[in-house]
């Protein structure tokens, strides 16, 4: 313990440490992100270690001591004591009622090595006397058989509880063997994870330190692409404002350039349709002149004919076009108009807008070049100042003395190692004789119990008992014998153990558990008169700090650093050392005067606006529309040539035949020729005009509104641009720099609390001090030499009771000299005497027992 807590004191002395903890560090900007490589250790905790099914029995032991010792742990005492450099002179009375149960228990102990080794002497001499059950004479008794029983009972009750005590005994030693084999490993796991921890020390700072590189690397990439960082957002701001307005001019260049497409199309379909109007209209005319020179043959003025002749005659009118196409106007006006917006090349004028407004972000990197480049030069001053604090902070040295003494205590203890080995060789031999005494004394009196039990004759008198019975009588009183001649040595031994096991039990293992200990050692002016708290005296020679001992551990069982353990803010505040805003200043003033104007951005001139309007006023949806749909939806004749050829056929073949009939024969064969020539193609073409039409209404439908609000929309935006872009770079600079700065300041504070919180964690020195005291002192030695004295003791103690059942029943085993004889069963048994020798007679009536 004592060198396990000069460890972390000079853990204390480094005068520029730093920490480990639970990270609790902000969200990192960006990507950015921190992790201290991972530190393992192979020493298990203390809480993690389980005695496992003995440890019922060391509870039990506890609850046995607590009887014993029911005072609350003398704080006070300790206090005194400490005070007074371990004088007891002037509280040795408190001392004395601390300890009164376990003087008590002691002195009784003591009472019983004094008297025993006298009373086995008396006893001894008695029997050689003839005295104390030492004749050779058994009196009858009419209880004899229940005494026989009652003795015999008694004594296996006894000899359960004794082998019960040595199980203790046996159990405790060869787990206080066990435990001490395993000290070797736990030495070495503990020294090898001091190690650790002090050569991993270094390596953290060294990484925490670098990572400021990859801060440095990050924040000159985004330095580097401020073309799309900054100015990229700066053109997301305005893109909302002005994508969507140059988006409607250049679909209105293509708007023009279809419409022009479409009206020229259009012109020339209806110039082509009037001709094969024209045409169509004249085929019709030949075709109802030949009818009506046909209809003029005498064949007609014939009463058979007549009526036929007649009807042709009345449908004749039906035989014309149904279009007048020449009474639609051209559309050269509105062609010639649109080719004069076409000159000026809205769409061109459109690309230069996108240019414009695309060309923010390139300004932006030419007008911040020289800013970057001083930015990046303070970077790399405060790269060269975090760079020596690694240098200022010692570690390496304090690491490299720290681990001379971990060497020299490692050495040390395992110099001792093998002494404890060996007294713990003598002690476990030790155990296992007193053990092996026990058991041999129990060996004795189970033997006497069986050879008596198995032996007896309840037909055989005391003289004639047989040689098993007498062998098991005699097995008892050897064990007597053996009892007495060594349960004193045990009970030294029972004695010596509690009242070190006790003890240590009371005063070190239970206070070091509810850190009672610690707070002895943090009572101010206890171990120094002069020093208020001795830590803070002892390492910052400044005993007004409150550093306690209890603080410290409770720390470190926590795996808090050392920094903040120690409390070393108070030797070396950490956040001074780390202080950058001299240099966040200088960034934040450089990127606060950023000057960036963004000039001409013209989303379109004066030229491409007064194409729009020009657009706007050429007339196209000012077309009628109307009437160019109402005559392209109409057929191009008024009856259908096919049918009215059939119908001719018809009327023909019932006419004789003649001039007249092939006349009109052949006129039916001209309309069915003029229907698949000239009415089929011109009702195509008329229903693909009349879509035509039907789409540039549509698409020219409420083009001035259009135009209009287009160009409201660009004033709108060219506004927006003009009196918001200095407020949207300021802002959008602001956000830059506070990424940038964001960097650094979340690298200062990650590495600030890193080092308080996360680099030189001191759990492993909790984890030494726990294995020296709870593991190795009270788990590996003490609890079990509780258990061993507790078991001894009940067995030393229970020797007592059994020397005396055992010399009871002796009697009724053992094969007697002489016995007493009845003239009958109410006879008062008399003795005969013969000088010098006991001669007894054995009368019929004799009770046999």
């Amino acid at each position: 313990m004592t060198m396990t807590l000069r460890l972390l004191l000079l853990l204390g002395l480094c005068q520029k440490t730093v920490s480990e903890g639970p990270p609790q560090s902000p969200e990192s900007p960006d990507v950015l992100g921190f992790e201290l490589p991972a530190v393992n250790y192979e020493t298990e905790t203390a809480d993690s270690f389980t005695p496992g099914p003995i440890g019922a029995l060391f509870r039990m032991v506890q609850v046995f001591l607590r009887v014993v010792q029911p005072a609350a742990f003398p704080e006070d005492i300790l206090r005194k004591i400490i005070q007074r450099k371990f004088d007891f002179s002037a509280d040795y009375e408190k001392v004395i009622h601390y300890e009164l149960g376990i003087l008590i228990c002691a002195v009784l102990g003591l009472l019983f090595v004094i008297l025993m080794p006298l009373v086995g002497l008396c006893f001894c001499a008695c029997r050689c006397c003839h005295r104390c059950g030492g004749d050779m004479h058994q009196r009858q008794k009419r209880n004899g058989t229940f005494l026989r029983k009652y003795y015999a009972v008694s004594l296996l009750v006894i000899g359960v509880f004794i082998s019960i005590g040595i199980i203790f005994g046996f159990v405790a030693n060869h787990h206080l063997r066990t435990q001490i084999q395993k000290t070797r490993k736990l030495v070495d796991n503990n020294f090898k994870d001091l190690r650790t921890f002090l050569n991993e020390t270094p390596s953290q700072i060294s990484f925490a330190v670098s990572q400021y590189n990859t801060t440095k690397k990050k924040a000159f990439s985004d330095l580097d692409n401020i073309k799309s960082l900054l100015g990229g957002r700066i053109h997301q701001q305005l893109r909302p404002k002005v994508i969507p307005v140059l988006n409607d001019i250049k679909a209105m260049a293509e708007a023009i350039r279809d419409t022009k497409d479409a009206l020229v199309k259009l012109n020339n379909i209806l110039e082509e349709l009037k001709m094969s109007s024209a045409r169509l209209s004249t085929v019709l005319s030949n075709v109802k002149m030949d009818l009506e020179q046909s209809l003029g043959d005498p064949v007609c003025s014939t009463p058979a004919a007549e009526a036929v002749c007649n009807s042709i005659r009345a449908t004749l009118s039906q035989l014309d076009d149904n279009i007048n196409l020449s009474q639609l106007p051209s559309l050269d006006k509105e062609i010639d108009n649109v080719q004069h917006v076409l000159q000026t090349d809205l769409s061109s004028l459109a690309q230069e807008g996108y240019k414009s407004f695309n060309d923010i972000p390139e300004m932006m990197q030419n007008q911040t070049a020289d800013m970057v480049s001083g930015i990046k030069n303070t970077l790399n001053a405060i790269g060269l100042n975090v760079e020596t604090i690694n240098e200022k902070i010692y570690f390496q040295d304090k690491m490299s003395d720290l681990l001379g003494h971990i060497s020299y205590a490692e050495s040390y203890i395992r110099h001792l190692l093998p002494k404890l080995e060996e007294y713990y060789v003598c002690w476990w031999l030790g155990g296992l004789v007193v053990c092996c005494l026990l058991t041999l004394i129990m060996v004795f009196y189970y033997l006497g119990l069986l050879c008596g039990t198995v032996g007896y004759d309840r037909n055989a008198t005391p003289t004639t008992r047989g040689c098993v019975s007498n062998t098991g009588g005699i097995f008892l009183m050897v064990g007597v014998g053996v009892s007495f001649l060594f349960c004193w040595i045990l009970m030294i031994t029972v004695v010596l153990t509690f009242i070190v096991g006790g003890n240590v039990e009371k005063l070190v293992c239970e206070p070091y558990q509810n850190k009672k200990l610690f707070q002895i050692l943090d009572t101010p002016y206890l171990l120094n008169e002069n020093w208020k708290y001795y830590l803070s005296g002892m390492i910052f020679d400044k005993p007004d700090i409150n550093l306690t001992f209890k603080h410290v551990y409770s720390d470190c069982k926590d795996n808090k650093s050392i920094y903040s353990a120690l409390k070393l803010e108070n030797k070396y505040n950490i956040s001074e050392h780390f202080d950058i805003e001299e240099y966040t200043g200088h960034i934040n003033s450089s990127l606060d005067n950023m000057n960036m104007e963004v000039n001409n951005v013209v989303l379109l001139d004066a030229a491409g606006k007064k194409n729009l309007r020009d657009f706007g006023h050429s007339g196209v949806d000012r077309i009628d529309y109307d009437a160019y749909l109402a005559e392209t939806a109409k057929m191009p004749t008024k009856v259908d040539l096919l049918t009215f050829a059939d119908d001719l056929d018809e009327k023909a073949n019932k006419l004789p035949s003649g001039n007249l009939k092939w006349s009109l024969t052949t006129s039916a064969q001209r309309l069915r020729k003029t229907h698949h020539g000239e009415v089929v193609p011109l009702a195509s073409s008329l229903k693909s005009l009349h879509q035509s039409i039907q789409e540039l209404q549509q698409q020219s439908s409420g083009l001035g509104v259009k135009v209009t609000n287009i160009i409201s929309s660009l004033d709108a935006a060219q506004d927006f641009i003009t009196n918001n872009l200095s407020p949207v770079i300021a802002q959008e600079s602001k956000n830059y720099r506070n990424t940038i700065v964001g960097y650094f300041e979340h690298y200062m504070q990650w590495v600030k609390i890193s080092i308080k919180e996360r680099i030189a964690a001191c759990k492993p020195v909790a984890t030494a001090l726990d294995s020296a005291v709870d593991i190795f002192l009270c788990n590996y030695i003490t609890k079990p030499m509780n258990l061993y004295w507790f078991g001894i003791g009940l067995a030393t103690l229970f020797l007592l009771p059994a020397i005396i059942f055992a010399v009871k029943l002796a009697k009724y085993y053992r094969r007697m000299d002489s016995e007493d004889v009845y003239d009958d069963v109410e006879t008062i048994p008399m003795k005969n005497m013969q000088k010098g020798t006991f001669g007894f007679h054995r009368h019929q009536t004799t009770q046999l027992l």
